[in-house]
């Protein structure tokens, strides 16, 4: 049975952090997503779309150290519960307030109180049990805020000491909202990879692959596979969901001119990704983020409707597909006009003009997964791959950027 109310979602970006330059972003501010939230919920509802992810702006919430001011995602939480939505809120989205220093104990208990007080809100707020994330993405925000230095805290190799430092406060986050419910849902959002070795360089095979394996880390030491003396058990892994770009592939040990695009004979394909998702953690899976800039988005949205059907055709249990972002934002670093979403900027009246070829393809894709569903044979459209992997060298291109990078 699928814990969602919809199979397909719509995700909206809710970064948070502060650039090098010291501007903190708030996308969600960017997008008059808080303004328009009511109506955003409502016009996904009506595109078939009743589960989405969302996030609350810590530092926004908690100015003053213990005192949480929650009016800025109060009327997020009355309009979706009007709007009869479900929504996956992060809880921490990259950002954090400016008076802690993210290494320090403090980050962890300060953490772990604001989500026990977040988890009796959405308690209060939600009809049904609430979702959440407690941490976004821990083993991207370790890599590049710890170990490459291209993300606040802008660290160098510290990798290993921020993704345990994430843990620690994602695990006493989780303790702390399940003692206020015990029956809120928790998601975890992690990277989906593959990584190999040069042909020409077989010596690279057992370093390429540890690497690839690293994908896993966060998600082994939160169900206590690995450093138990951190607390992680088994049950802490509710749902699954893996972030999954183009840009997600490459030949070790990365770097420009590696990635390994859709038509690559090495690009390996996303069902078998899920699959072994799938067969190490034996949870239920979604693809939390995936998407695409201009007009590949259609391609993109096709090519990865197509794997996820075959990966449940193959006994996998995924139970969504959720379009990441799901509105255009300006870019993290410049403030580019952004066009990877379904709808656009609002109007003054917070209407958004809907993207025409992407809206086709989605309901394309609604029509093939329930063709599946009654059991019929579905013959789809491939993707356009050389498409995609013009999109993928022009990711590959920019991306000394943080937005691009990401798939921002």
């Amino acid at each position: 049975m699928t814990p969602f109310r919809s199979f397909f979602m719509g995700g909206f970006e809710c970064s948070t952090h502060r650039l090098r330059t010291g501007r903190r972003l708030d996308v969600i501010g960017a997008t008059s997503h808080d303004r328009f939230a009511l109506d955003d919920y409502r016009r996904l509802a009506q595109a078939g779309i009743r589960t989405m992810r969302d996030g609350i702006r810590w530092h926004l919430i908690e100015r003053t150290p213990g005192v949480y001011d929650f009016a800025s995602v109060l009327p997020m939480l009355k309009a979706a519960r009007e709007a009869q939505v479900q929504v996956i809120w992060d809880v921490l989205h990259y950002g954090w307030p400016d008076d802690l220093d993210i290494f320090s104990d403090a980050f962890v208990s300060r953490f772990a109180d604001f989500s026990a007080a977040f988890a009796e809100l959405a308690t209060h707020e939600t009809d049904g049990p609430p979702w959440v994330v407690p941490v976004n993405e821990i083993s991207f925000f370790a890599w590049a805020g710890g170990e490459i230095g291209i993300f606040n805290p802008f660290g160098t190799r510290r990798g290993d000491d921020l993704k345990f430092q994430l843990l620690r406060a994602a695990i006493a986050a989780m303790q702390a909202m399940q003692a206020v419910n015990p029956a809120i849902r928790i998601v975890h959002t992690e990277p989906m990879i593959n990584v190999v070795p040069h042909p020409a360089r077989p010596e690279e095979a057992g370093p390429a692959e540890g690497h690839r394996q690293a994908q896993y880390a966060a998600l082994d030491i939160l169900a206590g596979r690995s450093h138990p003396e951190l607390g992680g058990r088994e049950e802490y892994l509710d749902v699954i969901g893996v972030n999954y770009y183009v840009h997600n592939q490459w030949i070790f040990p990365g770097g420009h001119g590696s990635m390994i695009e859709p038509s690559h004979p090495r690009y390996r394909p996303v069902w078998q990704m899920l699959k072994e998702v799938y067969d190490r953690y034996r949870r239920p899976l979604f693809v939390a983020e995936t998407g695409i800039e201009d007009q590949a988005r259609p391609a993109w949205l096709r090519y990865i409707g197509y794997e996820v059907r075959r990966a449940i055709r193959e006994g996998v249990p995924v139970h969504g597909i959720c379009l990441y972002p799901i509105v255009n934002h300006p870019g993290w670093d410049d403030d580019r006009h952004c066009y990877n979403g379904l709808w656009d900027y609002p109007d003054a009246h917070g209407a958004r003009e809907i993207y025409e070829p992407l809206a086709r393809e989605l309901d394309a894709q609604h029509q093939l997964l329930e063709a599946q569903r009654r059991g019929e044979e579905v013959v789809s459209p491939a993707a356009d791959t050389h498409l995609l992997d013009v999109a993928a060298h022009w990711m590959e291109i920019r991306s000394g950027r943080e937005d691009v990078l990401h798939g921002k």
